[in-house]
């Protein structure tokens, strides 16, 4: 049986390349502005937040944003024992070779990233809606939360926000594991074809 063909080899992956999201961020924010053509950075990883992170503290203070602290990030706490235990359940499955199993563990991964982006947008609307009353800077109406995805304007700042390369093995784990699962459940559906004298032969045994 060829790779392309082997249900365990596509799972183990899975399980596998999410190890790779510890090494690199899962997110990145870069905001543009006149006075900051080269942009200002912020990267996400599993359990930290790296880049500029002071000089958009200091900037988020004059609109009245709480400055960011990963110290008090509850998701950078728990995020690396979650992706620990899709890796370790994912070679479990791997070995199991179970069609069952390997869908139980699809879905979770799935349900995971999607509680994932939500519970980013909600981070991302508290920063930016949650705004001090008392700022130097107050524009009535405005708010100031960043895009999930994408491009967005934030007063004289451009917002760009896109997943990193964190993010991207998550991706390809997660459809190395929509192979493995499609491979164990054709295999548990096929049906053996009966041989011509198989029978007869068992019978004159």
């Amino acid at each position: 049986m060829g790779w392309r063909h082997n249900a365990r080899l596509w799972l183990a992956a899975a399980a596998l390349l999410p190890v790779g999201a510890y090494l690199v961020p899962i997110w990145g924010i870069l905001l543009y502005a006149p006075q900051y053509p080269e942009g200002i950075s912020l990267y996400i990883w599993v359990n930290r937040i790296t880049g500029q992170l002071d000089l958009v503290n200091g900037l988020n203070h004059y609109i009245g944003m709480k400055p960011i602290t990963p110290e008090s990030i509850p998701e950078l706490r728990w995020m690396p024992g979650l992706l620990a235990a899709l890796s370790v359940t994912g070679l479990a499955v791997a070995w199991v070779n179970s069609a069952r199993f390997a869908v139980v563990w699809l879905v979770s991964f799935a349900l995971l990233g999607l509680l994932g982006l939500y519970d980013f947008y909600l981070w991302g609307y508290d920063y930016g809606h949650n705004l001090d009353p008392h700022a130097p800077i107050q524009v009535p109406g405005m708010s100031y939360q960043p895009p999930l995805i994408g491009v967005k304007e934030l007063l004289n700042f451009t917002a760009v926000s896109f997943p990193h390369l964190g993010a991207l093995l998550l991706a390809v784990a997660f459809l190395c594991g929509v192979v493995g699962t499609a491979l164990l459940l054709r295999k548990s559906r096929e049906v053996p074809v009966p041989v011509p004298g198989a029978r007869a032969v068992v019978a004159q045994k």
